[in-house]
């Protein structure tokens, strides 16, 4: 039996400094150490909701300590909506629920661009409703 090559893995469209650079802009952060603090701490609550093909195309997007965090845990066996997404990672991180959005969103709005449309309407498509807000997009409702 001869090895498999793993497959190449396509170059992420920014460094993770750059992309801590956009965080810590976007959410105006004093520090680039803060702005890791946050980075690190949305990604891994995310990586719990994210599941199947969509996690490993997401996880390949990103600069690959970026991708470390997405899956350093596995996911949970419930998901939540998007505010119980803020209100369990604010419980996390001692944040209010009001820093917790904010912090989420200077995250994810960069993890949206590196998502692509194709890929963050697949994400959001799996997600609960919620989440769309936080990666700065509008979120549709379906009239009933």
């Amino acid at each position: 039996m001869f090895p498999q090559p793993e497959p190449a893995r396509p170059a992420p469209q920014m460094t993770f400094e750059q992309m801590l650079e956009r965080v810590r802009y976007d959410g105006a952060y004093p520090t680039r150490e803060r702005a890791e603090e946050v980075v690190r701490a949305v990604l891994t609550a995310l990586g719990r909701q994210v599941t199947g093909e969509e996690r490993v195309d997401l996880a390949a997007r990103l600069p690959v300590e970026a991708a470390g965090f997405l899956t350093s845990q596995a996911p949970a066996t419930e998901q939540r909506t998007g505010r119980g997404f803020v209100k369990n990672l604010a419980r996390c991180t001692g944040g209010t629920p009001a820093t917790t959005r904010w912090d989420a969103g200077a995250v994810l709005t960069t993890v949206a661009q590196l998502a692509g449309k194709d890929l963050l309407a697949r994400l959001l498509g799996q997600l609960p409703p919620g989440y769309a807000l936080l990666f700065g997009s509008a979120e549709l409702v379906r009239a009933a």
